[in-house]
């Protein structure tokens, strides 16, 4: 075979992938499903409308519901209009179901207030944004947040009520509702209405203290501490510990009214000023009179009680009622004009129409027949004023006063003015006497007084020096008198006189006897029982002494 022979070689084409290729594929395939993953996986993205973003970061700002992350703030960027910020956040895929129409969002920071301290976790974490979830079925990813947490909370079981008051007094979010002394509810929202000057208060009752409220149920303010001076003295009144340093309302059916039906859906009320004027705002209907005061006013107020023998019927409803009549004004003996609201519900009669005109018939028959009002002192302390009706005994009448279209009831002066005329007459009468000439006389009497006591004066002296003189006589003789019974005393018992000698017999009687007794005594001595046992002793027998007398 030959060496040098060249040999065509058989050359085929290979078709196929390079084993290297399966690395880059692989980190693809991986890639592309960790894409899908995190694609199909993350939550959705909510926009949030803040007025500030103070203490908020992007990537660092959790969004939490009952304290559990469920977010976080992906971007935060002033909006169009340069007055807020816009807040975009990414939340966890099961959230889905809390964003709805109703649903609520606020940033949590610390914060101090009346009611208490919250946000305190804060202060180590940072702010985040609380999520309340709604209960709407409308789904919504864009929503303005409150500036503050709700009061109460969606989902909450209770009542919502309107309150209104065009009164001086002002409530704040959070300022409670009492019953009783208990806080069973709080105002949710502030409203002012230009137009209707009234402001409006959203006011939540958490169950089970809103099945107390119902159609006759009155609401009236208990903020701070109210001290009221009235004709019916002093009284105190608070709401309770809160309420002393906050504003507060409180409500309750007032006394003699039924309960009325339950309100079980958002209803309006009106806001009194204090439980009395709650009470009144039953009465619907009211009968108006004059009553013509010619002492003085002070101290009558209106919302003054209206009396009927001590029974309340009415009320002070204006004082110095004004005139349409300029000639009054020139009358020297003008008397001030009070308006007076007589209830007839308060006295048993209807409530309406039919009860006025009764009321009215009946007070018009009465004060042709001597019904009269007066001003009663109600407080000493405070000087306030009530109207008394009360019947006298006057003369009947035939035609009753009016004024400014008003029945006219005739009033008589109350005792303290009845007295203080009695007193002005006495000090008249007084003035009237002849003082000058009475007190000249009366210093003419004191000068004769003066001398005739003088002339007693000296007659005493005269007098105590005879009754010294008659004194000293008389101790002088009782004296003389003493001591010649004494000299003579001393004469009868003297040395030689028959009284010494009878002493002395009679001493020396006794020392005999004496004498004798002695062995006795000796014995007595050494044995008492010696007079009733025999001792066996020698028994001494007393003897005479020598000396005695025969």
């Amino acid at each position: 075979m030959k060496t040098d022979q060249q040999v065509d070689a058989d050359v085929k084409q290979v078709r196929g992938i390079s084993a290297i290729w399966f690395v880059p594929i692989v980190a693809l395939l991986i890639g592309g499903w960790m894409v899908y993953y995190h694609w199909s996986n993350q939550g959705p993205v909510v926009t949030l409308f803040f007025e500030s973003a103070e203490g908020m970061e992007a990537g660092k700002t959790k969004i939490k519901s009952r304290h559990v992350n469920i977010g976080e703030v992906e971007s935060i960027t002033l909006n169009d209009a340069g007055d807020g910020v816009t807040v975009t956040a990414r939340l966890a895929k099961n959230s889905e179901k809390m964003l709805v129409e109703d649903s609520n969002f606020w940033i949590v920071t610390p914060k101090i207030s009346l009611s208490g301290v919250s946000g305190l976790d804060t202060l180590i974490s940072g702010v985040y944004i609380e999520i309340a979830p709604g209960k709407s079925d409308e789904p919504m990813d864009e929503f303005t947040a409150l500036d503050s947490a709700p009061i109460t909370p969606i989902g909450t079981p209770g009542l919502h009520i309107t309150l209104n008051s065009d009164e001086e007094f002002a409530y704040s979010k959070g300022d409670p509702i009492i019953y009783k002394g208990l806080t069973v509810g709080q105002i949710e929202d502030v409203y002012f209405n230009i137009d209707e000057r009234v402001v409006y208060y959203n006011a939540f009752i958490k169950s089970p203290y809103h099945e107390l409220v119902t159609s006759n149920t009155r609401f009236w303010d208990v903020s701070g501490l109210t001290v009221d001076l009235n004709a019916e003295g002093i009284s105190v009144k608070t709401g309770n510990v809160e309420t002393m340093l906050t504003n507060g309302v409180t409500f309750d059916v007032p006394d003699g009214m039924p309960l009325g039906d339950k309100i079980t859906e958002r209803d309006y009320f009106d806001i009194f000023n204090d439980y009395q004027s709650a009470s009144n705002a039953r009465y619907k209907h009211s009968l108006q009179y004059v009553v013509f005061v010619s002492d003085s006013i002070r101290g009558l107020n209106v919302g003054a009680p209206v009396e009927y023998r001590g029974v309340l019927i009415g009320q002070v409803a204006s004082v110095n009622l004004a005139t349409a009549d300029p000639n009054v004004m020139y009358n020297e003996a003008i008397r001030i004009p009070v308006l007076i609201s007589l209830h007839p519900g308060r006295v048993g009669l209807p409530d309406n129409e039919q009860g006025i005109n009764l009321m009215n018939e009946q007070n018009m028959h009465w004060v042709k027949s001597g019904l009269r009002a007066s001003l009663k002192t109600g407080n000493l302390l405070t000087g306030s004023l009530f109207v008394e009706l009360q019947h006298y005994d006057m003369p009947a009448i035939d035609h009753i006063e009016t004024y400014e279209g008003y029945a006219v009831i005739p009033t008589v002066k109350d005792e303290f003015s009845q007295i203080a005329g009695k007193l002005g007459q006495f000090v008249d009468k007084l003035n009237q006497l002849p003082l000058d000439e009475i007190a000249g006389n009366a210093n003419g009497t004191l000068i004769n007084a003066s001398v005739l006591l003088k002339d007693l004066q000296g007659t005493n002296q005269s007098l105590d020096k005879l009754l010294i003189s008659a004194d000293q006589q008389e101790l002088i003789r009782e004296l003389r008198l003493t001591l010649e019974n004494v000299s003579l005393l001393t004469q009868d018992f003297s040395e030689g006189s028959e009284g010494y000698e009878e002493l002395e017999e009679a001493m020396k009687s006794i020392s005999d006897v004496m004498y004798e007794l002695k062995p006795l005594l000796e014995q007595l001595k050494h044995q008492p029982n010696g007079l009733i046992f025999d001792s066996g002793t020698k028994n001494y027998e007393p003897k005479k002494h020598s000396g005695a007398n025969q």
